[in-house]
Order: C-alpha cells, then structure tokens, then sequence
C-alpha cells in the first residue's frame, strides 16, 4: 500500500466543499462547439444547446420575444445567463415540450444552467448557490377519488 490517496479515498476525508473543489471537471462539447443539457420543470423537457455566439435565444425555431410574451418568463430565462455574466456571449437553441409557459420556462432556465455548466465547468461554483442547478421536483398532485380535485371536497348540502 502506497501513502497517496486517490480517486475517492482521497475524497472521504474532506468536507462536501473540499471535495467540490477536487473534483475536476471536463467541459462536454459536441463536434460543433456546443453543450448539451436536458432541463426539467413540472411536465416540461427542455432540450438546451449552448455555443458561443451574440445572446440570441431560440426556443421552437422562434425569437424567444415571439414564444415569451411576457417579460417576467424572458427574465427568468435569461437569469444564468446574467447571474454568470455571459449574457452576450452565447447562442441559446431550445426544444421544448410539456406542460405550459411558466413550466417551460422554469425547465429553460435550469437546461441553460446545465449547459453552461458542461460548457464552462468554472461556472459551477457561481451557478449552484442562486439554485438554477436543482431541479425543482414539485409536480401537480394527482386528484383522488371522492374529491372535486386533488384536496378539495364536493360542496357539502345540508338538506
């Protein structure tokens, strides 16, 4: 046996930061230059590519001003992006499906975490803390027999 740990006997000893920092990360880039990710949210999949490019987002073949209408989803889209400071300094493609704006863009967002991550490991420190790198489990409650809908009771007659 020889004195120097590796691998994850080299780990064991360390706290959960510690070991973040040793554990080194390769970028995941295809053969066109870009980081896949799949981001999840309620019933929707989002399937991200992100190059290097001007800060054009795509979502469907669509402008993302065209496919989110209204502000607040831009922005929450747009929030890695800003948090990371790469605003301008990459090309957003985006699949999505499932479920209904808000679900798909709160998927967006957690895909061009992803992404940028894979693309750019350096980011991971900035990205986690703000919380774009957890996948948000909440989904719909399924409704129950004898109930008008997940929680809520038939309208009670008294006579």
């Amino acid at each position: 046996m020889t004195d120097t740990a590796t691998g994850f006997d080299a780990l064991k000893g360390m706290g959960t930061a510690q070991a973040e920092e040793a554990i080194v990360r390769e970028p995941k880039i295809d053969a066109q230059g870009r980081a896949y990710a799949t981001g999840k949210r309620k019933n929707a999949i989002a399937r991200v590519w992100v190059k290097p490019g001007n800060g054009k987002i795509t979502i469907n073949g669509r402008d993302q001003e065209v496919y989110f209408a209204r502000p607040v989803l831009r922005m929450m889209i747009a929030q890695p992006l800003q948090v990371a400071d790469r605003l301008s300094q990459f090309d957003v493609d985006v699949t999505v499906e499932g479920s209904g704006l808000s679900g798909q863009a709160g998927a967006i967002r957690h895909g061009i975490a992803r992404a940028l991550t894979y693309y750019e490991p350096a980011l991971r420190p900035v990205l986690k803390p703000h919380g774009f790198l957890t996948r948000d489990s909440r989904v719909v409650e399924r409704k129950k027999y004898g109930r008008a809908k997940a929680r809520r009771s038939f309208q009670f007659s008294k006579r």
